[in-house]
């Protein structure tokens, strides 16, 4: 819609899916409506906060959820979170959604929300407050109702934190239903490059030289962590809304069809090898800085995709219609292929 002031994108009648009602659970597509729309209730309620307005209840109230409490950065004090609670019983629904935003642009919080979408860059997210005060609230919200009723959600720099969150608890056995829209990809956005065959030509090359680096900068014992890490974490299935257009989070389609597509050529080994790892946390430890951990890092081994082809390539708005968005289409890691054969020098 044309000219629409801040007001009427927070408005739920204006700009909200208000046609989901009543919701079918059954249906990943309304689930990933409703979840968008929560996480879109977080901005709101950062927004109305600032301006003391009262547009957020709205996004959440409509599909019969209830707010329990948001959460708050301690460095600027701005509304990050939000943790939901489902009120009514419904098959296939989860009982508490706990939903992170992204950055807020024009917004008090700007600068802050900047600084940590640089941490997001060097991977050290997970060093910051506001991680630390999202993976409190969801450790508690776990031990005190269990991880089956708990859905983790983000959009952005939100997704971000649900990611490393998710990885986390997943590291531990807690497998929590997971929707990331737009997740931050930390590398060249080799999808926005025109031409398949310059894509493949530039992956398959950057698949070599990940696995060369791994080879030669990492010993026995790291690679094998690495593996095992992937391993564990491969039963995670954290479902990605992912756009080829948007530069932030597109090379998440390429990271899992390249390697799709090598396993299809009979060198899976080789792609389970390379998709471990990321070219900046194998240099930035190779010279010393080995703060790059890729436990809490981007990098996933398994994935639920779904894709769309909306001009508003970044917006969260694009995933509460079905308009311009693919079907789901599962990556699952494979954990039975024989070992790569590295002789160590």
């Amino acid at each position: 819609m044309a000219n629409q002031t801040d007001n009427d994108i927070n408005d739920f009648k204006v700009s909200g899916p208000s046609h989901l009602t009543p919701v079918n659970w059954q249906d990943e597509r309304y689930r990933r409506s409703v979840i968008a729309s929560l996480v879109k209730g977080v901005y709101v309620l950062k927004s109305d906060h600032r301006k003391h307005l009262a547009l957020a209840p709205p996004w959440w109230e409509s599909f019969h959820f209830k707010l329990l409490r948001y959460l708050t950065d301690e460095k600027d004090y701005s509304i990050f979170g939000a943790v939901y609670e489902y009120i009514p019983e419904a098959e296939g629904a989860p009982k508490y959604v706990i939903a992170f935003r992204g950055t807020m642009v024009k917004h008090d919080s700007y600068l802050g929300d900047m600084k940590l979408n640089m941490n997001v860059l060097l991977n050290k997210l997970h060093r910051r407050s506001r991680f630390k005060i999202a993976m409190k609230a969801v450790e508690k919200m776990v031990s005190e109702k269990g991880d089956s009723s708990i859905w983790l959600a983000g959009h952005s720099l939100g997704a971000s934190i649900a990611m490393i969150v998710g990885k986390t608890m997943a590291k531990e056995g807690i497998l929590l239903e997971t929707y990331l829209y737009n997740p931050p990809f930390i590398a060249f956005p080799v999808e926005l490059i025109p031409g398949k065959i310059v894509r493949h030509g530039i992956l398959v090359t950057r698949t070599l030289v990940i696995a060369g680096l791994a080879a030669v900068l990492q010993s026995k014992k790291d690679r094998q962590q690495s593996a095992d890490l992937f391993a564990t974490l491969s039963q995670w299935l954290p479902k990605l809304f992912l756009n080829a257009s948007d530069f932030i989070c597109s090379e998440y389609i390429a990271y899992f069809e390249h390697r799709e597509m090598l396993e299809s050529c009979g060198v899976g080994v080789l792609a389970n090898f390379a998709t471990r790892h990321s070219m900046q946390g194998l240099l930035f430890n190779f010279v010393g800085k080995d703060n790059w951990s890729e436990e809490k890092s981007h990098l996933i081994p398994s994935a639920c995709v779904t894709t769309s082809c909306h001009p508003n390539a970044h917006f969260l708005s694009q995933w509460f219609t079905d308009d311009s968005v693919s079907d789901p289409k599962e990556y699952r890691y494979k954990t039975n292929k024989a070992p790569l054969n590295i002789t160590e020098t």
